[in-house]
């Protein structure tokens, strides 16, 4: 690892896309095939050994960009040409700071430089993030929808996003519980699909469970393994309830009970791209290879999304140590966004008088 894995805020980059450049369609579909000469390994129990730390690096973004159209994959050529320009912005590590897909629409671009969407203070530096991952050809990770995009909300989710907003305009600091969850240090949601951030796991096996220990607010996920059915529907919890099976060398994970609270104002990142109480989450886990675990999610929400989505991570092994990420200590950052909404609001009164 050359870079370090830090907290930070969200940031997107303003760029004109080189539709030239990636004109035609490309349909083949992206594979990741074990090593002639290796077998999965398995554990004293006879279990497919996924166990170890393994990181979702990836440049390819969650959704494909517009400008890409129906270009499922891009070439060899091409994709050499997007890892130069992310190096020509990135290498020196002095510009803003990248996160998720910012980073892949920033290498498309023809831009000089890399500069946030927060004008005013800007983001700590690209020296502090991990270096992205250009080892998938595929220009998104959701592989269903065939556009690699999201499905549409349906109105019901589309007038809930509306209201947060409003909501949020009018009061961005009036309490902790206005701010999103992760900067209240409790969670990032489950799966965390913030790829270069933190996007660290360490996977522990038994015979009778797994464990997803995330490095991102140190959440743990303990999955029981062909146990009991899920707990009550009144039972809700941040990441749900979760049952594994093991489907040939595939653990499947089925999660449902999720709680409701994060329809709260302040939860717009608290879930699956904001899905609700009606989501159930199915997750593949499969080693194809020594150093790549393939990750696939598929959401189904009927409350939130018009049809259901399927995305696929390959996550990367490594031989690293999970950091502690010790989220709540020296963490100014709520104090002083709370203090400032303060400090405006006895502004504005004093202006009214």
């Amino acid at each position: 690892m050359t870079k370090s894995r830090a907290a930070g805020a969200w940031s997107a980059a303003g760029v004109v896309l080189m539709a030239a450049t990636f004109a035609l369609p490309v349909t083949v579909e992206a594979q990741e095939p074990p090593a002639e000469s290796w077998t999965v390994p398995r554990t004293p129990d006879g279990q497919p050994d996924i166990q170890g730390v393994w990181a979702n690096n990836t440049a390819t973004p969650l959704e494909r960009p517009e400008i890409l159209g129906d270009k499922a994959t891009l070439t060899d050529e091409e994709l050499a040409r997007v890892e130069a320009r992310y190096s020509q912005l990135f290498a020196s590590g002095e510009s803003d700071a990248a996160f998720a897909d910012s980073v892949f629409v920033a290498a498309l671009s023809d831009q000089e430089s890399f500069s946030s969407r927060d004008a005013t203070t800007g983001n700590y530096n690209q020296f502090w993030l991990v270096d992205r991952d250009f080892a998938d050809n595929r220009t998104s990770l959701v592989v269903d929808p065939p556009n690699g995009r999201l499905p549409p909300l349906t109105p019901d989710a589309q007038r809930l996003v509306e209201v947060r907003s409003a909501h949020l305009a009018d009061n961005p600091a009036s309490s902790w519980t206005d701010r999103r969850l992760q900067e209240r240090c409790i969670t990032f949601g489950m799966p965390n699909l913030f790829a270069g951030y933190n996007s660290y796991y360490q996977i522990i096996q038994t015979p009778g469970h797994v464990v997803f220990l995330h490095e991102m607010i140190h959440d743990a996920r303990i999955v029981p393994l062909d146990g009991p059915p899920h707990v009550d529907d009144a039972i809700r919890q941040w990441h749900g309830d979760a049952r594994g099976y093991w489907d040939g060398d595939t653990l499947v994970v089925e999660t449902r009970n999720f709680s409701p609270q994060a329809d709260s104002p302040a939860a717009l990142y608290t879930r699956v791209r904001g899905s609700a109480d009606q989501l159930r989450l199915v997750e593949r886990f499969t080693r194809v290879g020594p150093d790549t675990l393939r990750h696939e999610l598929t959401v189904e929400d009927p409350g939130t999304y018009t049809a259901s989505w399927t995305a696929m991570i390959p996550l990367a092994r490594k031989d690293e140590l999970l950091f502690e990420y010790a989220c709540h200590e020296g963490n100014i950052g709520m104090e002083g966004i709370l203090a400032g909404h303060r400090a405006e609001e006895r502004e504005a009164a004093s202006d009214a008088r």
